[in-house]
């Protein structure tokens, strides 16, 4: 096979991984010497170096350049099926709507 032509299937391999992946991760860039970062769903302030859990469940971490968070929750089901959000406990439950029909979920 040519370069070319494993180049264009690569790329089409990529493209596919990410079509399928709906979980997010965002950052936001800390001003210089920062000592703390500011969670944006929240607003609430954190150490450099610490992580944790906003109200939206979203991972977050903060380090000395940037605050990153990530969605990990499931973004889609198959048809027949839903999710449930807790956002109390950050779990999630997904109920079958039609029994005899397996479930399946994407971007966790």
């Amino acid at each position: 096979m040519s370069v070319l032509k494993s180049l264009v299937f690569v790329g089409f391999v990529l493209l596919a991984i990410i079509s399928v992946s709906h979980a997010a991760c965002w950052l936001n860039k800390n001003k210089a010497g920062a000592t703390l970062c500011q969670d944006s769903v929240d607003k609430t302030w954190h150490k450099v170096g610490s992580t944790w859990k906003n109200s939206r469940c979203n991972q977050c971490s903060c380090n000395r350049d940037y605050t990153s968070c990530c969605d990990g929750w499931p973004t889609s089901v198959t048809a027949g099926c839903r999710i449930n959000y807790n956002y109390q406990t950050c779990e999630y439950e997904i109920i079958n709507d039609q029994p005899g029909t397996p479930c399946g979920a994407a971007g966790k």
